[in-house]
């Protein structure tokens, strides 16, 4: 069976509705939806948050998050949540950035006031190939992406001056049929055609490309020149795949793919010029409308978390996403069209829904209201309760739960309590559980419990005894500068056991923002012991120094992974032209370990 994605649903807070369980409002009459025009100018305020995963699904920990001008990093659950912030209310855009992979970005329809969820899966940027740039050349990789640069056709990307030397060219296939294709595609497949109206693509296949030079420099192709970019066409779909597609490159600063150009079906293939690199798709597009509904279960609790998957029956085309804490869930959708709507509320990666039904769109929005998820035979669900470090429930706390490999954050109620719904995909699971305590900074030990059908007390779970405070405070010949957790971004790296780093940087606003780095030897490392510092970085010293050998980290707290590093610095440094400018520098840090 094909499998073809439309769209990664948009999720935002609960609307107040007043319909019944399965109830639903489908308004206009039959006939194509209409046009779309294109409003990015409209402005909302929002919140987002979700998670960051790389290629094999762990946790990507400090990558950098945006939205609209703040900016956060990820924690050692590859957890963000960015409150209130101005977006675009018709492509709201979430941008992660880390070292090593392709931008992940995901675009969402924001309501004022409403708070959405998302998860990205980050694609490695990995070098497939070199090509000189005098003579041009073609980079294949194994899953038969093919990239053609013509002969003295690349510039940097920064000056546009003529570039001479070897070209360095990572690529990424992204797979139509993938079943994690809304984690690691980009934006929602909505775009804007060449008649600048928006709609919803239907894919076939897409690619990211980025060009480097030798000194890591981007490059991009000359303004007259294109390359030729070769998507392969997954045999499912080869048969049913159009003769002639439009192709969409991704605009990075809009959220949106936009179309330029065609591409044409040779073989299993489709072939096309491009005159620029980033992420490319072969689409068709098709008008949209747009659906919301929420979850609750049988007892009228909102289910946070649940992953709803849509098919359209005609093509098969689907798209998913997650509700948030109200259970909410909504995005575009593709009208005329009948739609199997399934939610699951595990990520199993297969089994049967948790609740199915099956729905005709018209030509206008539709809203399901609530739609409630009876139990089912493995069904499961954690309660509990939450309490401080006085023994008092936590009113402003949250849980982190890892369960099937997937971790989730559940926000306590009014009364430091929690009661988690879930499916388990084969007998009993494991889940690893740690409360958090926001008002007071304090978080529990890492708690573990066998889950198994049926009801799971999991008793009271006292928030308390680990201090989640993280900092950075650094003194430059007397001048203090502090980095604190969570306006600033604050990691701890072992970098493949050899050596120790600690990092902090500005995340807050727009631009570059100051930075301090201590890397820091690993032998016989823990509490007590004195670390040899191997390098110090900072922007808040702008010339070329050198340092004073034989300085030190000493280390005062080494919890376990998921606990904290804590220790205590100085250092020394000299300038190296006149006046040879003396630095002091001393400084202690507190952040959680993540390996």
């Amino acid at each position: 069976m094909r499998k073809i994605f439309f769209q990664n649903l948009l999720l935002l807070t609960a609307l107040v509705v007043s319909f019944t369980s399965c109830q639903k409002e489908v308004s206009g009459d039959t006939g194509n939806p209409v046009e779309t025009p294109v409003d990015l100018g409209s402005k909302v305020r929002t919140s987002v948050s979700g998670f960051v995963t790389d290629e094999n699904d762990a946790p990507v920990q400090s990558a950098s998050v945006k939205v609209g001008i703040q900016t956060v990093s990820t924690d050692e659950y590859g957890y963000f949540k960015v409150a209130n912030v101005e977006v675009s209310k018709n492509a709201a855009t979430v941008n992660v950035n880390k070292t090593g992979y392709f931008p992940g970005i995901r675009t969402y329809i924001a309501v004022n006031n409403k708070a959405a969820v998302v998860r990205i899966k980050l694609l490695p940027k990995n070098t497939a190939g070199t090509v000189s740039a005098a003579n041009g050349g073609t980079v294949t990789l194994t899953n038969g992406l093919k990239i053609n640069l013509p002969a003295n056709a690349v510039v940097n990307a920064g000056s546009g001056a003529a570039y001479t030397g070897t070209i360095n060219v990572a690529a990424q296939w992204i797979n139509p049929t993938a079943s994690d294709l809304d984690r690691i595609m980009p934006g929602d497949l909505r775009a804007i055609d060449e008649n600048n109206n928006m709609k919803l693509l239907v894919t076939y296949g897409m690619a990211a490309v980025e060009l480097t030079g030798g000194a890591g420099e981007k490059l991009q192709i000359a303004p007259g020149k294109k390359a030729k970019l070769t998507l392969p066409l997954p045999a499912g779909l080869a048969a049913v795949a159009p003769a002639t597609i439009p192709l969409w490159y991704f605009d990075e600063t809009i959220g949106l793919w936009k179309e330029e150009g065609s591409a044409v079906k040779v073989g299993n293939t489709y072939e096309g010029e491009v005159s620029h690199f980033s992420f490319w798709n072969c689409d068709v597009p098709n008008n949209y409308i747009q659906l919301d509904m929420t979850i609750h279960d049988a007892n009228g609790n909102p289910i946070p978390n649940a992953w709803v998957l849509i098919t359209n029956t005609g093509t098969n085309m689907q798209g998913a996403g997650y509700t948030n804490a109200d259970g909410y869930v909504q995005g575009a959708v593709p009208g005329d069209s009948t739609l199997k709507i399934d939610v699951y509320l595990n990520f199993c990666g297969g089994g049967s829904p948790s609740y199915t039904q099956t729905i005709t769109s018209g030509n206008t929005n539709i809203s399901l209201g609530t739609i409630v998820v009876n139990t089912i035979s493995n069904s499961a669900s954690l309660t509990g309760t939450v309490t401080n470090c006085s023994g008092l429930p936590v009113t402003n706390g949250s849980i982190m739960v890892k369960m099937n490999g997937w971790f989730s954050r559940y926000e306590l109620d009014g009364f430091g309590a929690f009661n988690i719904p879930t499916v388990l995909c084969n007998g009993s699971i494991n889940a690893e559980v740690i409360a958090e305590d926001n008002a007071t900074s304090q978080q529990s030990t890492l708690h573990n419990y066998t889950i198994n059908t049926g009801s799971n007390a999991l008793g009271s779970i006292q928030a308390c005894g680990i201090s989640t405070n993280q900092f950075l405070n650094v003194s430059i010949n007397g001048t203090p500068h502090s980095f604190t957790a969570a306006a600033d971004s604050l990691s701890y790296f072992n970098n493949n056991q050899t050596l120790s780093s600690i990092n902090a940087f500005t995340s807050t606003g727009t631009g570059t923002g100051n930075s301090v780095s201590v890397l820091f030897s690993n032998s016989g490392l823990g509490v007590g012991s004195a670390q040899t510092i191997v390098e110090l970085t900072t922007t808040y010293i702008t010339e070329p120094v050198t340092y004073t050998a034989g300085a030190v980290v000493n280390i005062t707290e080494y919890g376990a992974v998921g606990e904290f590093i804590s220790g205590s610095f100085s250092h020394t440094a000299t300038g190296v032209a006149a006046p040879n400018t003396v630095y002091t520098i001393t400084g202690n840090f507190r952040v959680r370990r993540f390996n």
